[in-house]
């Protein structure tokens, strides 16, 4: 019995290990114009991962993600948009529609991806990563709606997860992130408590 223990504990040692191991910099993503973008090519920045649509109520969100990667790109800080279509047909454009609405309606400079699947059984791998524990080797997560944030540390390891309906600019008690109540994405940019 005392083998069997012992057994299970170092095997779920290892599972976990292998999960923390596994960081944001193992994927490789397509950007919206189709090339290969190694989220390697990332390492040292603060990255905010999200999943985005350009016909849902919170599509404004656009507006305020560019607002916040342009006041702290210079800062180790970049967005990554991942249009995704997986809620209520809600982003149903190409990946050439969705990169002139975004350009024309809220000039995002900001990195779009390609259009991927954010859930179900053809989920992205990145996404895999994001959303369940035995990968990230923090938490499970799975997107609940356009506009889900994920934040990566400048090592490409997970950091946490905030609800689509929260603004990247509203005032959150967030001490797991900053360790004080503040604008939350700001606060995470610029503070390293976590």
């Amino acid at each position: 019995m005392k083998t069997f223990v012992l057994m299970m504990v170092s095997l779920l040692f290892a599972i976990s290990s292998e999960a923390q191991n596994k960081s944001f910099y193992d994927f490789t993503v397509k950007t919206i114009d189709g090339k290969d973008f190694p989220l390697s090519s990332l390492k040292g920045k603060k990255v905010l991962v999200v999943n985005v649509a350009s016909k849902c109520g919170l599509t404004p969100q656009y507006a305020q993600l560019e607002k916040l990667y342009e006041k702290y790109k210079e800062k180790d800080f970049v967005v990554i948009g991942f249009p995704a279509n997986n809620f209520m047909g809600q982003e149903p454009g190409s990946n050439e529609e969705i990169a002139k609405f975004c350009s024309l309606n809220y000039d995002v400079t900001f990195p779009m991806m390609a259009k991927i699947s954010v859930k179900g059984k053809d989920m992205a791998p990145l996404y895999q990563w994001l959303t369940e524990k035995k990968q990230n080797g923090k938490e499970n997560a799975p997107v609940q709606w356009n506009f889900q944030k994920f934040m990566i540390d400048e090592n490409g390891h997970w950091v946490g997860v905030v609800s689509p309906k929260e603004s990247p600019f509203s005032e959150l008690p967030h001490k797991r992130f900053c360790g004080q109540k503040q604008a939350l994405f700001p606060g995470w940019i610029q503070k390293h408590n976590w």
